[in-house]
């Protein structure tokens, strides 16, 4: 009888969902995560390991008020598909939040944050 109750036991483990690994991770940032830059960038870019599916890769930057501040749709570059770049207008001393959402073509998702800063 125990046997056989662990021998469920175990079965029924195994059948559990796996937790999930995230696949799309980044790598790297321009500007860099907490930079404290003297002069504003133009873009801001995102290196991830894995491809990303083009069409639901966002990227947006706001201010510390929370008013977006980013020109145009993030784009999605690169002959293998791991660069994510979006535009950004003149800014202003202050800081700035970019939020990510990416898919990678294994269909994870993967979504995060990070700040910078613009000295005066």
């Amino acid at each position: 009888m125990l046997r056989t109750l662990l021998a469920l036991a175990l079965a029924a483990a195994a059948a559990l969902p796996q937790p999930a690994e995230a696949h799309a991770l980044l790598l790297r940032t321009s500007p860099p995560k907490r930079a404290v830059l003297r002069d504003p960038p133009k873009q801001v870019e995102l290196w991830f390991n894995e491809r990303l599916e083009p069409a639901y890769a966002s990227v947006s930057v706001s201010m510390q008020a929370g008013a977006p501040v980013t020109i145009g749709k993030a784009l999605v570059e690169g002959t293998e598909a791991r660069h994510l770049t979006v535009q950004l207008p003149v800014l202003p001393p202050g800081r700035y939040t970019v939020r990510f959402r990416v898919l990678s073509v294994d269909g994870h998702l993967a979504e995060d944050s990070f700040t910078f800063s613009v000295g005066r």
